[in-house]
């Protein structure tokens, strides 16, 4: 049986790729989600699990020292790392898996499996960007600085990834999502200097 494929999908928070990543689960039977652990609270709604595997410092320091992790991060001062076995397995026995991680789990995982292709998603403007965290009403206006400030970091990374998504129509973003799951990623490679030209710009807009 032929190995799937592994993909990596990351984004600055607020750039709508949880939204995306969910509505391609629903639409790809034969992709496979990996729940990351993590150390932070579960948000209003979320279910261990499911989400996340919610653990405690103490668990997470355990599974970093047993080498249980295919990567992990720190993230706005939460941990959160993906289980190695589990897409080693899913992998073996024939599905593509998705890893929705920050970037430096995208460096990690590239480094430990370089076959690993890797999407990264981007908001249509900095205003837009904004919008979409205040609209959560999950975080502080503290939070939420922090968040677009954390985001000038993350969009200095996009051009390490094999591609790039400008999530300024959702279902035109699903659309490119799933073409490059199934191997029509083309149109995507022809863009690339528009999402520099946005790239450039969310830099310029979002405070370092």
């Amino acid at each position: 049986m032929a190995r799937g494929n592994l993909w990596v999908v990351s984004a600055p928070s607020g750039a709508g790729k949880t939204s995306l990543v969910r509505a391609l689960m629903d639409r790809e039977a034969g992709l496979r989600f990996s729940i990351s652990y993590t150390t932070r609270p579960p948000r209003e709604g979320e279910v261990d699990g499911e989400d996340y595997c919610f653990v405690d410092e103490a668990r997470f320091r355990e599974m970093i020292e047993g080498g249980e992790f295919l990567e992990h991060a720190q993230v706005f001062g939460n941990r959160y790392g993906t289980a190695r076995a589990q897409v080693e397995r899913e992998l073996e026995s024939g599905c593509s898996v998705l890893l929705e991680i920050d970037w430096q789990g995208a460096e990690q995982v590239r480094r430990m499996m370089p076959e690993a292709r890797s999407i990264f998603i981007l908001p249509p403007s900095r205003e837009e960007l904004e919008s979409r965290l205040r609209g959560r009403g999950t975080d502080s206006d503290a939070v939420i600085e922090r968040r677009l400030r954390e985001a000038h970091a993350e969009l200095l990374q996009w051009s390490n990834f094999d591609y790039a998504i400008i999530n300024d129509d959702f279902d035109r973003a699903l659309q490119d999502l799933r073409g490059l799951i199934h191997g029509r990623g083309e149109g995507l490679e022809a863009d690339r200097e528009a999402v520099r030209s946005l790239a450039d710009r969310l830099l310029a807009d979002t405070p370092a």
